[in-house]
């Protein structure tokens, strides 16, 4: 991965000046880098087994650029591929953003106050996301209808309205100036799941799960609100089941339940 990096960072013309940022599972290596006319960039590798690579993870920051300039999103600058040996390596060069995410983890697990104003510009994102044109896909009803009475012990719902999601969306990929990072998963799901996750991710800070049900209230309330809770639950206890942010289940459990 060093090595591609480095590759990877001669061909686009950067310096890389920031610490070395590793991504879920080693799957990403990340850092800081200057370019001549765009200044301050950041600079992704992903990696994949050569012959795998494709599909929407690999293509959704790319993919993604078509948001640039409508949401508050980093721009994407410049893609390289390479493969070397037996992987295929792709990395982008995007807009680099100075402010902090506003929770290192998906899991709030400490009290975090935003501005109305960090609220109202997340609501407007998200509002116009649910509106663009894709035909790429973040969740399907085949995995609702396998995944969702597997850890629930609900009947999967029949989702009837489908919009464009992030796909990903929690506080440690908002920055505290709003911008929503990491677009690999963006696509259509069902409408509201962008809010539905962050609420769940939320759980276990009722203020703030209560400030999210005050903004996206509309979202995820009634019966098609009710659904993509359902949904996104089970997504989260799935991946609890596999040792993602274990801690959360409890919360989980209790709004499966209707208990506060």
């Amino acid at each position: 991965m060093h090595a591609a990096f480095t590759a990877a960072a001669g061909a686009l013309d950067v310096t890389p000046t920031g610490p070395t940022v590793w991504g879920w599972h080693g799957r990403t290596l990340s850092r800081r880098a200057d370019h001549l006319r765009h200044g301050a960039c950041w600079l992704r590798l992903v990696s994949a087994p050569a012959g795998k690579q494709g599909g929407k993870i690999w293509e959704g920051t790319a993919a993604a650029s078509v948001l640039d300039g409508t949401v508050s999103k980093p721009a994407l600058y410049a893609v390289h591929d390479q493969v070397v040996d037996d992987t295929a390596y792709r990395a982008e060069l995007t807009q680099y953003i100075d402010a902090p995410t506003c929770s290192p983890d998906p899991v709030v697990r400490s009290p975090l106050e935003l501005p109305p104003t960090w609220w109202k510009q997340l609501r407007a994102d998200l509002d116009r996301i649910a509106t663009v044109d894709t035909d790429r896909v973040a969740v399907r009803q085949e995995w609702i209808d396998r995944v969702v009475p597997q850890y629930t012990g609900c009947a999967a719902p029949r989702i009837t309205e489908w919009t464009t999601a992030h796909g990903d969306l929690h506080l440690a990929n908002i920055t505290t100036s709003g911008v929503i990072l990491d677009w690999e998963g963006w696509g259509l799901a069902p409408a509201g799941y962008d809010a539905a996750l962050l609420l769940a991710y939320s759980l276990r800070e009722p203020s703030l799960a209560d400030q999210v049900r005050e903004t996206f209230g509309d979202l995820i309330t009634g019966e098609s609100g009710r659904a993509v809770m359902l949904v996104v639950v089970a997504d989260l206890l799935q991946s609890a089941s596999r040792g993602d942010h274990p801690d959360l289940e409890p919360a989980l459990r209790r709004l499966l339940e209707g208990r506060p």
